[in-house]
């Protein structure tokens, strides 16, 4: 999957393959990830953060980590 082709619906999945959640909205320098669960969160993750693997995009850490980086939205896009 290439990063310009990023759409809603795809799934984020962190290290060791575990889901984390679907991609709601795609944002120049930001997804809007949905988490899945009976109490769903937002993440705000910086599409720097993000990388395309088999049909899907991961990240490199586990959904507790992506939710204590992410849950809050982002002050400013974050530049390499």
């Amino acid at each position: 999957m290439d990063p310009s082709d990023i759409r809603p619906g795809a799934r984020l999945v962190g290290r060791g393959g575990a889901r984390i959640g679907t991609v709601d909205a795609v944002f120049v320098d930001y997804l809007l990830v949905r988490t899945r669960g009976l109490l769903p969160t937002d993440l705000y993750v910086p599409r720097v953060e993000i990388s395309p693997v088999e049909g899907s995009l991961r990240v490199d850490c586990s959904g507790r980590e992506a939710y204590e980086r992410w849950h809050r939205p982002l002050k400013r896009a974050p530049h390499d």
